[in-house]
């Protein structure tokens, strides 16, 4: 059982507003499967910007998987992680293959403003 959370981050600027929202509310998944988890995101910021995906397991810590810059066209790829970053639908999810023991956790996605 994977299951995900809702995210809402304060703003990184004085009017720039940011959602990120994760629509499950818990994905199971097979050991050597594969499981997409989907995020979507609202911002005003026009510059470039950064997303993430981080995992919490059951000890508790928490654990960066992966990130994309928006302004690059190849979809990031880490070990068994890649996302499918859509700009324009404002869409980031996770693909988990060949899933393993350690992939239960809890999975956040986030996102930054550009520094």
């Amino acid at each position: 059982m994977i299951p995900s959370a809702d995210l809402s981050l304060l703003p990184t600027g004085p009017s720039v507003a940011q959602t990120v929202t994760q629509p499950q509310p818990q994905e199971s998944v097979q050991e050597t499967g594969t499981v997409t988890l989907d995020c979507t995101y609202s911002t005003r910021d026009t510059g470039d910007y950064y997303l993430f995906w981080y995992k919490q397991p059951p000890s508790g810590e928490m654990v960066y998987i992966i990130h994309q810059y928006a302004f690059e066209q190849q979809n990031a790829t880490n070990d068994h992680y890649s996302v499918n970053f859509q700009k324009e639908a404002k869409s980031f999810s996770l693909r988990i293959s060949d899933s393993q023991l350690e992939d239960a956790a809890v999975y956040f996605c986030a996102y930054s403003g550009a520094q």
